[in-house]
């Protein structure tokens, strides 16, 4: 019998397949004590452990490319992290295995991280996969991961972990379900990147039993279970249409009345170019620097390879927008140059510009680098500094950028509230604001993105988010100044109308979510989204925004 159940929908899309369950995780192992003179044995076999796994990670990277690779690397960081090895070292000294040894320990960080209530985005899962795959291969066990299967399924998993999503074969994953997660974890990010239908924070997903038909709709958060003929047939027919329309938009973004809003992509190399390109996006409105920083957590890479890196890029967008975001270092992105190993809570610490401000060499190069990249091209470059709060910092990094005798417009990240509270006077120092929903909604909710039970609170539908967005689009609109959405919330193609009716000026997503906006917004005029816009900051819930706006849009 068809049932119907609701998670959050966070990749666009239709599924239809039998449920494969994830491989189970890796089982505890047993806690029995070694004799002192084995505790150098053991210790050699965890370290070789952590290395091969690190290694193995860093190789699913380099297949995967573009914003898969930064994050596959930063869990490569996490299994050689000085400090959990220590500690591994120390337990089998005491006499615990190898395995008991890294399980342990593991366990121990992350009930730290947990407990200090860190916004460390895709942490605490990440955590757990990279303990997983280090314990597995102790044991001499399969590692978790994908089932195997020579049909098309909807894979099931409590979460899934980057390394397992960045190279999930979209020919035979028609779309994936978790019960932990939410909008903007890396798992979500991906699924997007992917093109896969994705509903995550779908309480008791792995219930569903193996070989069961379901139907998944990433746009509306609905799983319908042994869907009946007619359900069937009533989403196929949907998908066609969407699929149509989105074949017939084309061109640069703009409502139907010819209100402009630029669509550009969120990259995370020049890898992701590629996508960005073919999807009709018409710049660049958040490329991540952070692949070059990650590749080697001793030292920063050199400014010739910062050129050649960031010139690919701007090649791709000849007359284009392209907007570089400086190193946002720090938190759930730790370099052992930069960022310092004892903070209680980094995300609430030194991370991001105030990182940079620490290293204005590291700043100074990179500046200096981006300044010889767009030498002679007609490129329109812009570059942002993330985690802004407030005048200062703004003023800090406009000066830096001047000094480096960078040609480009300056602009500051709006990812926490006081500087989307007081954004008309940051922009007496800088030249744009590109809005951070992801960061802007955890430090808005104190909402951890990656946890499922607070996914509510990540919702980019949230009128208290809606209504630091429209003040800081109407200071910079009083300042005759440009402010626009890199977040994800600029994927959701509904949302994407709110967007544009609260004063947004141009929006930035993952390249795969391109045609599905674009289409969106042709549909609607602006007075429309103006009005979809008011009623959503009117609710009183995320619910009863998305509820609000989509009655408006739909002429109800």
């Amino acid at each position: 019998m068809e049932t119907t159940l609701r998670g959050v929908g966070v990749s666009h899309g239709v599924a239809i397949g039998e449920v494969r369950h994830m491989g189970t995780a890796v089982l505890e192992p047993p806690a029995k004590q070694i004799p002192a003179d084995e505790a150098e044995r053991e210790q050699g076999r965890a370290r070789q452990a952590v290395e091969a796994v690190a290694a193995d990670l860093i190789a699913r990277g380099n297949l995967a490319g573009g914003e898969a690779q930064a994050v596959l690397e930063a869990q490569a960081l996490m299994a050689q992290d000085p400090e959990l090895m220590a500690d591994v070292e120390r337990r089998i000294t005491v006499g615990s295995t190898a395995e008991r040894g890294v399980y342990d320990a593991f366990a121990a960080y992350r009930a730290l991280l947990a407990g200090a209530g860190e916004y460390l985005a895709g942490r605490v899962a990440d955590l757990d996969d990279v303990r997983n795959r280090i314990v597995a291969r102790l044991l001499g066990v399969p590692m978790p991961g994908v089932p195997d299967s020579d049909e098309p399924y909807v894979l099931i998993a409590r979460d899934l972990a980057p390394a397992d999503t960045a190279l999930l074969d979209p020919t035979l994953v028609l779309g994936f379900v978790t019960e932990e997660g939410g909008p903007t974890s890396h798992s979500a990010i991906l699924a997007r990147a992917l093109g896969v239908p994705a509903v995550v924070a779908l309480p008791g997903a792995g219930e569903l039993v193996e070989g069961t038909v379901i139907a998944v709709d990433g746009s509306t958060g609905e799983i319908f279970v042994e869907p009946s003929a007619e359900k069937r047939a009533e989403l196929e027919r949907a998908a066609a249409e969407r699929k149509a329309a989105l074949a017939a938009s084309s061109g640069p973004g703009a409502t139907s009345d010819g209100h402009k809003v630029p669509l550009l992509a969120n990259v995370g190399g020049p890898g992701d170019v590629a996508a960005a390109v073919e999807a009709g996006a018409e710049g660049v409105g958040l490329f991540r620097t952070e692949f070059l920083f990650l590749d080697d957590s001793k030292q920063a890479p050199s400014e010739a390879k910062q050129v050649e890196a960031y010139r690919k890029v701007l090649e791709a967008f000849p007359e284009g927008r392209v907007v570089v975001r400086v190193l946002d270092a720090g938190a759930d992105k730790p370099l052992d140059f930069l960022t310092p190993a004892d903070e209680p809570n980094p995300a609430l610490g030194v991370r991001g510009l105030r990182t940079l401000l620490d290293h204005p060499d590291v700043l100074r190069t990179q500046l200096t680098a981006l300044a010889k990249a767009a030498e002679g091209l007609p490129v329109y470059l812009e570059v942002m500094a993330p985690m802004v709060a407030d005048r200062i910092d703004a003023k800090a990094f406009a000066d830096a950028c001047r000094e480096a005798g960078l040609r480009a417009k300056f602009g500051a990240m709006v990812e926490i509230p006081s500087a989307a509270l007081r954004a008309r006077s940051i922009l007496q120092e800088v030249e744009f604001l590109s809005l951070g929903t992801n960061d802007l909604a955890q430090y808005t909710f104190a909402a951890d993105r990656q946890v499922g039970a607070v996914s509510r609170l990540q919702d980019p539908w949230q009128p208290a988010l809606l209504d630091l967005v429209a003040a800081s689009a109407e200071a910079a609109k009083a300042e005759g100044k440009s402010c626009g959405v890199c977040g994800e919330a600029a994927s959701d193609p509904e949302l994407a109308c709110v967007l544009t009716g609260l004063g947004v000026t141009s929006l930035s997503m993952g390249a795969a979510s391109i045609p599905y906006v674009r289409a969106t917004l042709a549909k609607h005029t602006l007075a429309q989204c103006e009005r979809a816009a008011a009623a959503a900051r009117a609710a009183d819930t995320a619910d009863d925004a998305r509820a609000a706006a989509r009655a408006v849009l739909s002429g109800e």
